[in-house]
């Protein structure tokens, strides 16, 4: 998408992201949760969130429904909309990577192009997707929204994974099936990738 004005000429700080990465003890970057609705995005990303907390990290979580009370309440669900939903939320998410932070993003995030557009802008060595694989059956007999009801009911449309398509992953990086799994034992498997990835603690910087 290109800036409505051509007047414009980004402004580079006097701290740059290593400085505050350097402050914070940890390298900035996003860990993008997809899957079908009830799979269980919001939940892990919250534990992860509370898990990295007690770590003393600082940790941002932006949730799909959070966010379209504010950020993106003028989108529908439309494929045109959550197109932009998506880039809205890799816009706001790399800026909170630039800041330094870890960011959890818990979206359906239905299409491998928008997600592609996501790990474009936040960038590739910053981007961590998290598929979280469940079957739609289980999606659906967990139901904590009531939403599949309602699309079984005809109250609904464009519903992803029934009358609107998911397309799951082609290499993530991490995978999650939060049907086979304790919720202590998701975040376990969150927190030692980013162990093993170094993000919670920089070269000079151990992780606390």
């Amino acid at each position: 998408m290109q800036p409505r004005s051509q007047n414009i000429v980004f402004h580079h700080g006097e701290v740059s992201r290593a400085d505050r990465e350097r402050l914070l003890g940890q390298r900035g970057c996003v860990l993008w949760f997809t899957g079908l609705s009830g799979s269980g995005k919001s939940t892990v990303a919250r534990a992860v969130e509370r898990r990295l907390f007690e770590r003393k990290h600082p940790v941002q979580v932006l949730d799909g429904d959070n966010v379209r009370h504010g950020l993106c309440k003028d989108l529908g669900f439309s494929a045109t909309d959550r197109t932009e939903n998506i880039r809205r939320i890799a816009e706001l998410a790399a800026l909170s990577v630039d800041a330094g932070l870890i960011v959890l993003t818990a979206f359906i995030s239905p299409f491998r192009a928008d997600r592609a557009q996501a790990r474009a802008i936040v960038g590739t060595e910053s981007f961590v997707e998290v598929f979280v694989d469940v079957p739609l059956a289980v999606c659906e007999s967990r139901d904590p929204k009531g939403l599949y009801k309602k699309v079984r009911r005809g109250e609904l449309a464009e519903f992803t994974g029934i009358s609107s398509p998911y397309e799951a992953p082609d290499a993530p990086e991490l995978v999650l099936r939060t049907a086979d799994l304790t919720l202590d034992r998701s975040v376990d498997q969150v927190i030692e990738y980013l162990d093993r990835r170094l993000f919670l603690g920089t070269p000079g910087n151990p992780t606390r």
